[in-house]
């Protein structure tokens, strides 16, 4: 928790090069900031925020972090804020019909058209994480790679429908949006963070477009995505078919959503990490973590070959749902740890024709 100072929501670093872009697509304007100047073929770095934050809140901390500027020096940044969700947005006329979580996948490739960009390693919250993997899977020519936090493959189930619906009539909307973001434990625990983002999704957020935007999260489909398993199903399962970061806090609520995803993710191409003293927020309580696993992730799909890695600890992970079961969602899998910088097979890790999960622990 040492790297959270003071969470600066609105005020981002100027930079002369932000360009802001109102983008209309099939499904109605979406807010766009361009930072930076796309890097040639390379890929940009693409956010998606989740309920009740714009892109300035939920990644601020995390691109202003000093390490992040060794990372964007070679990625231009795109953040896009679903409709209605940034800065000063104005509310929906009357009747408005907003977006469904599959038409706010479908605005990306617009995005990516009017911006002139060709592919993207998409960076995604709750929501915004689910958007970025629909896109993934109608579009995977566009996503080069996908850093997931607190991603929820899952279609909201009708208990969780209707606990919403009856918190909804007893609870505002501000509380049911922190209690998505924050476990009970962190309610408690990190009370200048929480009254932070209270704040920040009561007034600076329009409420009625909050709770339309909430309304299509809840309303989101399984992303019906299963595991391939060699010699079975591996030519017709659908999954993602980039490299993946699954990140997740161990206070998080969304724990227990992220193991579901991995899964039903290639191990090969998947990697969990799990971050200790944290909880739903990483990128703004631990951004030198996260910055430190990213620069991992983006090393290991081709690009900043001679970037440091010096804090996290690797292990090779034998995953427990490897053929593909619901059971994952509670079991754990067995992780050996080792020193950093040591390469090879870690001690104790039985290595067979079972496909792995790459688990990071921090």
């Amino acid at each position: 928790m040492d790297e959270l100072q003071d969470v600066q929501l609105t005020e981002i670093k100027p930079l002369l090069n932000d360009k802001e872009h109102d983008i209309e697509t099939a499904f109605g304007v979406v807010h766009v900031t361009m930072r930076g100047t796309p890097k040639g073929n390379r890929p940009v770095i693409l956010t998606y925020h989740d309920i009740g934050l714009n892109h300035k809140s939920c990644f601020n901390a995390f691109f202003n972090f000093e390490d992040m500027q060794e990372i964007t020096q070679h990625f231009a940044v795109c953040h896009v804020d679903a409709p209605g969700q940034q800065e000063g947005a104005p509310p929906f006329p009357s009747g408005y019909q907003y977006p469904s979580m599959d038409e706010l996948a479908e605005m990306l490739p617009t995005v990516l058209m009017h911006l002139n960009l060709k592919s993207f390693i998409g960076i995604g919250l709750g929501a915004g994480a689910y958007v970025l993997s629909r896109c993934a899977l109608s579009h995977p020519d566009l996503v080069e790679g996908l850093v997931l936090i607190n991603v929820d493959p899952c279609a909201k189930g009708w208990i969780d429908w209707a606990a919403s619906k009856f918190s909804g009539w007893t609870t505002n909307i501000v509380d049911i949006v922190l209690a998505h973001h924050f476990g009970h434990e962190e309610l408690q625990a990190n009370l200048d963070l929480i009254q932070t983002y209270r704040l920040h999704i009561a007034q600076d957020i329009n409420q009625d477009n909050l709770q339309l935007f909430l309304t299509s999260y809840n309303s989101r489909r399984d992303l019906e995505i299963e595991r391939p398993v060699l010699g079975i199903n591996e030519n017709t399962a659908k999954t993602l078919k980039c490299p993946a970061l699954l990140v997740v806090g161990d206070n998080s609520p969304a724990v227990e959503a992220v193991v579901e995803c991995n899964s039903r993710l290639d191990p090969t191409k998947t990697t969990l990490l799990k971050m200790a003293d944290c909880g739903g927020l990483p990128q703004v309580v631990q951004p030198g973590k996260l910055t430190e696993a990213f620069k991992y992730f983006v090393q290991g799909m081709g690009y900043m070959p001679a970037a440091s890695m010096t804090r996290l600890m690797r292990s090779r992970t034998h995953s427990s749902s490897s053929v593909g079961s619901g059971e994952s969602v509670r079991s754990r899998s067995h992780t050996s740890n080792h020193g950093e910088g040591s390469a090879g097979t870690p001690e104790g890790i039985d290595l067979q024709d079972a496909p792995q999960t790459m688990e990071v622990s921090c």
